[in-house]
């Protein structure tokens, strides 16, 4: 029977060819030799992909898709065609892959058929003999030979975790799993800097992905525990781990860690946790009596209590654990046994309460909270830390005034993507404040409206509510009225500046209507534009790139050997100078950047600018991970209006890839080809429209601090409305 033709949606169409899918619909409507669909519906048609790929080929379109987007169709229909290697077999795949040379991995790719599955089943031997959470190898077939080429490339051009991810990706959406996310890795940073000293053994019992157990391993853990429920996350995380900490012991299990524990002997020096949220099937009847349960046996609403005591029993004394929790766990009625036992016996140490958008779900305003198991005849705890990050802006502290500007500091609130937070100045806060703590607990001061030590016997009331932000209220009181008073005339004089100077910028009319139709050009990918030397494109490499370019003799740049400040994909968001640790880059190849050089956000969100040209105050930075460099050639392109297209919303939209998180290709970015004259016009307007986002964020910013401090002053007793009433 011949096996059936693999289809394809109209936005892998799109990704494919390196367009928009709105220019997909176009093409359907207006030639009609635009291939038919083969299946699907009426409102989500699908296409032949072999049809689809002739009918490109002969208008000239070739893949524009990345390689991590090709292995993600590639294994879509490979699914349709029944391809016999299991997903366990490719995740396998991907540490072999990872220890091969370039020239190795090209060869492969570029090997009939039958040798390239016969590589792929030696390699998935040999990665099933260094993987203890493998069940053993998969034999891969010849349908498979497609994927498995994608996956060698995907490796070979973007590395093993980009591959991994994918892989993770389509098992879980095959599943219909929910609740499966990466902690975000600065998040997952902050967790482990909450862990004293340096732990050599470490337990994360619902690892995911292993983002939690690879920041153990940066801060030099040697022996990596992890379990995660679903048999594909325990894998993935198993062969991430060997990846990105190959000098440490991994052990990685699959199974429920509440029901089947698979370390239940195991005291470990930390433990690290974020683990599901308000699952109700946790095991509550069956582990009545557990031993487990020595602060109480929780709820059955309160699986989240079961996690913190799971993790105190894997503690060795003295030792430290901090998890990821949502906010209902610090005054749900329910728990309120189990957190005044954690509170009496010292167990709970810390609550830090992070900003809306840290991590999914990203509309909820999830904490830390961080625990110590006593020590018998230990120091006694008297008091709990409170810290409420969340008072902060989603996009931390921010000079009002903006880049250029006269500074005045503003804090704005609300919720973001977890890239778009500053988690430098998060960061900062949260672990200052945690390690003031620690020093003396009996003298710590704490910082008024966000840093507050309660004492114990202030907390075991009768709800035993331990929210951050009702907690370090009180020590507002603490701020002097003449000096909040000053604050308030300072911030509002500020106000007052920038509403005129937005007033001046929003005045502008450079503009006119395009006239009956709006205007059409001819454009070009980045990639082109690379290609014919009209600009040069930019990025740091990540540790496996790197690892790859350093052998070859070839980087994207060279870092100075004077420190320098990073510039960062939030900074761009923030429209903030750099603000980056240099310590974060890996390596040596980060580009340094030039006046003029047109900078792009790697991942793509709604919040704050997508692209900037560099100035004086970006020149001489370092280049951010998550940011692309265009380094246009002036005689041929314009900066600014090459960032005002590269920023462009469908533009960006067109770009990228992924499903939460948006990842940008800029190879794909499309710019029209104009004259330079014409170029310079255009640009010109998009200095203006720059300017004015600056100075609304600045109003902006400063209209939240001024309400934020009036607000606070009058509410807290250190502000006094007139006297008279204002008519």
């Amino acid at each position: 029977m011949p096996q059936s033709s693999a289809q394809v949606t109209a936005a892998e169409i799109s990704r494919i060819a390196g367009v928009t899918r709105a220019t997909v619909s176009n093409w359907r409507r207006r030639h009609e030799d635009f291939p038919v669909p083969s299946g699907g519906t009426e409102s989500s048609p699908l296409y032949d992909l072999e049809s689809v790929r002739a009918w490109l080929s002969a208008r000239g379109h070739v893949s524009a898709a990345t390689p991590s987007e090709e292995l993600r169709t590639t294994l879509r229909l490979r699914a349709q065609g029944g391809g016999s290697g299991a997903s366990e077999g490719l995740l396998l795949l991907v540490l072999a892959a990872a220890g091969h040379t370039r020239e190795k991995l090209t060869a492969v790719t570029e090997s009939p058929d039958a040798d390239l599955v016969a590589h792929a089943r030696r390699d998935a031997v040999t990665a099933a003999d260094a993987v203890p959470a493998a069940a053993g190898p998969v034999r891969f077939g010849a349908g498979d030979a497609a994927v498995l080429r994608a996956l060698y490339a995907c490796v070979r051009d973007e590395g093993g975790q980009a591959a991994l991810g994918v892989l993770a990706e389509r098992e879980l959406e095959d599943s219909a799993a929910s609740g499966a996310y990466l902690t975000p890795a600065p998040l997952a940073d902050l967790l482990a800097g909450l862990i004293p000293g340096s732990a050599s053994e470490v337990l994360d019992p619902a690892c995911g992905g292993g983002t939690l157990l690879a920041a153990a391993a940066r801060r030099g853990a040697r022996e990596l525990y992890g379990q995660d429920n679903l048999p594909v996350q325990a894998l993935r995380s198993a062969v991430s781990l060997t990846l990105t900490a190959p000098e440490a012991a991994v052990t990685v299990r699959a199974g429920d860690s509440l029901r089947a524990d698979a370390f239940p002997d195991l005291l470990a020096d930390a433990v690290l946790c974020n683990p599901p949220y308000g699952v109700r099937d946790w095991g509550h009847d069956e582990l009545a009596y557990d031993p487990r349960w020595a602060y109480g046996v929780p709820a059955r609403a309160e699986s989240e209590l079961a996690w913190v005591q799971h993790a105190l029993a894997h503690l060795t004394p003295g030792g430290h654990a901090a998890l990821l929790l949502p906010p209902a766990t610090a005054g749900r009625a329910s728990g309120r046994r189990v957190r005044a036992e954690l509170v009496r016996s010292g167990a709970l140490r810390a609550v830090i309460a992070l900003p809306v958008g840290a991590s999914l779900p990203l509309h909820v305003g999830l904490q830390v909270w961080v625990l110590q198991r006593p020590e018998p005849g230990g120091p006694g705890r008297t008091s709990v830390l409170f810290v409420d990050t969340a008072a902060d802006a989603a996009t931390g502290t921010a000079t009002a005034a903006g880049r250029g500007g006269t500074a005045v500091t503003a804090r704005t609130r609300g919720g973001s993507r977890s890239a778009s937070l500053d988690w430098d100045g998060l960061t900062a806060r949260a672990l200052g404040a945690w390690r003031a703590f620690t020093e003396n607990p009996d003298v710590f001061e704490g910082e008024p409206g966000v840093a507050h030590a309660v004492d114990v016997v202030d907390l075991l009331d009768d709800v035993v509510d331990l929210t951050p932000a009702r907690l370090v209220r009180a020590s507002r009181a603490e701020v002097d009225p003449a000096e909040l008073s000053a604050g308030v005339d300072a911030a509002r004089r500020s106000l007052v500046i920038a509403a005129g100077s937005l007033a001046r910028t929003a005045d502008w009319e450079g503009w006119s209507a395009a006239g009956a139709s709006a205007r059409e050009w001819r454009t070009a990918t980045a990639s082109d534009l690379a290609r014919g030397g009209a600009l040069t494109l930019l990025r740091t490499l990540p540790e496996a790139a790197r690892a790859r370019a350093d052998s070859e003799g070839s980087g994207s740049g060279q870092r100075p050997e004077a420190a320098r400040v990073v510039l960062t994909g939030s900074d761009i968001a923030r429209g903030s100078g750099p603000t980056g640790d240099p310590a974060e880059l890996p390596g040596d190849t980060a580009p340094v950047i030039s006046v003029g050089d047109v900078l792009v956000r790697a991942v793509a969100s709604g919040d704050g600018s997508m692209a900037r040209v560099a100035d004086e105050e970006d020149a001489g930075a370092l280049l951010g991970l998550h940011v692309h460099l265009f380094r246009p050639d002036p005689v041929r392109l314009d900066a600014w209006f090459l960032a005002g297209f590269l920023g462009a919303e469908e533009n960006i939209a067109g770009a990228s890839t992924g499903s939460t998180i948006l990842t940008v290709s800029p190879g794909r970015l499309r710019v029209p080809l104009l004259p330079l004259e014409e170029q310079r016009r255009y640009g010109e307007a998009f200095r203006h429209v720059h300017a004015l986002r600056a100075e609304a964020r600045r109003a902006t910013l400063l209209a939240e601090e001024t309400a934020r401090l009036l607000a606070g002053g009058l509410t807290g007793g250190q502000l006094l409305p007139s006297r008279a009433p204002v008519s």
